[in-house]
């Protein structure tokens, strides 16, 4: 033996005593010895931490991470060794019955061991650990294969016509012909080799598609990165035994359904290529997922914290301004006040947690073109801002899988992919009716259910997969088009839309409706010199609020308020439920009774956090409130029409913000809104009290 080989074998023994591997594995041999029945391979699963092993010998640590496989075999040895020494597994009988599987726990942080399908070249070759990140953009459902095999020479007299000489065992990139064929013969005498199918391990694996992160750039509308760079979806394989019914089995750490579609990962795997007919397929089989977290909270620009200092007398004045000076690269400061406060409000609503506040947004307009521009600027503050393509698919949808299994694999699609983020789906009345309605349901339970027919994807019954929907949506409904398809309606009520176009339950499922404040055919003379001033040069800085508050900014900004956490008072709590409870009581009709959605008073609440948020507090007061019961409300009269309440259409901006005077009028004006609603429900919510202040 070679000198340096003893002397990992002996290196990799100290390392498993020292860290508790040794002991581990004592323990995972005392099970399999305790089933008392004979197997043809041992499966341990051992964790390597790369920089202690470095420590402890430069050799050994050096073949971890650059020779994963032959590590292995030295792992094999050692652990061979001890079951024989020790008497640990007694049916245990040669060296090849055992498989070991080495998962470290980190690897080195520098570029080398970086694999990105992003860069130029890929060594899929090497065969030694990687690490990667990416984000699930499709998932096979698990399948089977042979993770381990006995033969027996075929002819009886030779020595290997019984025993567990020949084991063949699965290594990363190999297909199941490479562990199970008919033509392998004997190395003593040449006669062919048969399979003792009583021993055949089968396994799980699942297929997975991952994409570089970047790739949520490329399905932004809009963006300000102008580099270029290729995008590449690889392969990475899952693989683990199935949960059998013995004890033993249930300390392997197995991959198989570990991930999540639409999360973003780290793995740590060894890259290979695998051959499907005359196509050859990059992939990664996997040894380490790292879900990652979205980043925490970050800082505030100087800008944005004396703007704060500024309006700090008026719990309304930091938003109203943040909303006048919002997107200046795309509108001009001071227009579209109520829909850019709506757009914040979402962008600081979105998590990617279970059961969160979403908020989204339904814009009724003739601008198209300037809406979809300021939605698409928006879209970009997110990390996961998505952009629908109207040739593809919301929704995850199910396919054949393409490298040979005949399996199904459900696609991420929009939806998914903007996790934690927006999901622009455009204009609402392009969309046929069923999808409409799935968008409905998804908008009311926030999952989506996959059916999986059984008979074409090879399985013996039919499943269905339900997967969690943790997006907000905004879309918008062209005036024009509706007009165009639909006869208008004469009955309408006093300040209601025709939306005519849209289902009503759909409507009613979007937490916001607003109407744009400048129709087309009377465009404000500020947006008409922006939008020629910008198509002149499009990269000039038209305002200097523009160069004060910048795109990166206003990320930033979002990102911390996102990540605050927000409590409703008690005060702003008994004035939401004032306002829901007479609200219902007053938009009835004795034909369909309350007009008002169960799902107001949620929305109600999502609105208030996120004002809450955006004004950087951590406690909901009745100011906040109040901004989003005039939101709602708003939202309420286009769809039903006015209310006892009655508030004005632009109800939250009723005049231009131009200086510290009309902040100023504003607040009084807020202040009479305020008495205004505390009036509307001490007259139509009987046995609510509510103390508001005498100032």
């Amino acid at each position: 033996m070679h000198p340096e080989i003893q002397n990992m074998r002996e290196v990799a023994l100290v390392y498993l005593d020292r860290s508790g591997g040794l002991q581990k594995f004592v323990h995972d041999c005392k099970r399999y010895n305790d089933s008392k029945q004979s197997y043809a391979v041992y499966r341990f699963i051992i964790s390597i931490n790369p920089s202690d092993i470095a420590e402890l010998d430069a050799t050994l640590g050096n073949y971890i991470l650059h020779n994963p496989l032959q590590a292995a075999q030295i792992f094999q040895s050692v652990c061979f060794i001890a079951i024989k020494t020790l008497s640990l597994i007694e049916q245990l009988e040669t060296e090849a019955q055992i498989s070991i599987l080495l998962k470290p726990t980190h690897l080195p942080p520098l570029p080398s061991y970086v694999l990105s399908l992003s860069a130029y070249p890929f060594n899929y070759t090497s065969q030694r650990f990687y690490m990667s990140e990416g984000i699930v953009i499709a998932m096979g459902t698990v399948t089977k294969y042979t993770q381990g095999a006995r033969f027996l020479c075929a002819e009886e007299t030779c020595p290997f016509s019984e025993g567990f000489r020949y084991i063949r065992v699965h290594c990363p990139g190999a297909t199941e012909s490479a562990t199970v064929r008919t033509d392998f013969v004997c190395s003593l005498c040449s006669s062919p080799l048969q399979e003792d199918m009583k021993f055949r391990v089968l396994g799980d694996k699942q297929i997975v598609e991952m994409i570089d992160a970047k790739i949520l750039n490329a399905l932004k509308g809009y963006s300000n990165d102008k580099s270029h760079f290729r995008i590449q979806a690889f392969t990475v394989f899952l693989r683990g035994l199935p949960p059998p019914p013995f004890l033993f089995y249930l300390f392997l750490d197995e991959l198989a359904n570990k991930m999540t579609i639409g999360n973003h990962y780290r793995i740590i795997g060894i890259p290979a290529c695998v051959q499907n007919g005359l196509q050859a397929t990059a992939c990664i089989e996997v040894n380490s997922i790292q879900l990652c977290k979205p980043n925490g909270p970050s800082f505030l620009s100087d800008n944005f914290k004396y703007l704060l200092s500024l309006t700090s007398s008026s719990c309304w004045r930091f938003t109203a301004v943040l909303a006048n000076i919002f997107a200046s690269q795309v509108v001009p400061p001071g227009t579209y006040n109520t829909l850019k406060l709506a757009i914040l409000l979402s962008l600081v609503q979105t998590c990617e947690k279970e059961n969160a506040d979403y908020l989204d947004l339904l814009i009724v307009t003739s601008d198209t073109l300037v809406i979809d521009r300021l939605l698409n600027y928006s879209l970009c503050l997110l990390p996961r801002g998505i952009r629908h393509p109207p040739s593809s698919e919301i929704f995850p949808s199910v396919s054949k899988d393409k490298h040979g299994t005949g399996s199904a694999s459900i696609q991420a699609c929009s939806a998914v992919l903007a996790k934690g983020g927006v999901c622009y789906i455009g204009d609402l009345s392009s969309y046929k009716k069923d999808k409409l309605e799935l968008l409905q349901s998804v908008l009311e339970s926030r999952t989506t259910t996959v059916f999986i027919p059984g008979k074409k994807y090879g399985e013996e019954a039919d499943q269905q997969v339900t997967i969690s929907v943790q997006t907000n949506f905004w879309s918008f409904v062209d005036v024009d088009s509706s007009s165009k398809k639909h006869i208008q309606k004469e009955n309408f009520l006093i300040g209601q839309m025709d939306m005519s176009l849209i289902p009503a339950n759909l409507v009613d499922v979007f937490g916001l409706l607003i109407y744009n404040e400048f129709p087309s055919y009377r465009l404000s003379s500020p947006l008409v010199h922006h939008i020629l001033k910008k198509a002149i040069n499009p990269e000039a800085m038209l305002y200097k609020v523009s160069q004060q508050f910048r795109t990166q900014d206003y990320e930033e900004f979002i990102l911390f308020a996102k990540n605050l956490h927000v409590e409703l008072s008690s005060e702003a709590e008994n004035l939401i439920q004032g306002y829901y409870l007479a609200s219902r009581r007053v938009r009835r009709d004795s034909v369909h009774g309350s007009t008002l959605s169960a799902s107001a008073l949620k929305i109600l609440i999502s609105l208030s956090k996120a004002h809450t948020k955006l004004s950087l507090r951590h406690t909901v007061l009745q100011e906040d409130a109040l901004i989003a019961i005039l939101l709602l409300e708003s939202s309420l009269t286009l769809k039903h029409g006015t209310s006892a309440l009655c508030v004005a259409p632009n109800s939250v901006f009723p005049f231009d913000l131009s200086d510290e005077n009309s902040l100023q009028q504003r607040d009084i004006y807020l202040m009479q809104c305020h008495h205004e609603l505390l009036k509307f429900i001490a007259a139509y919510g009987p046995g609510i009290h509510i103390n508001a202040n005498e100032e």
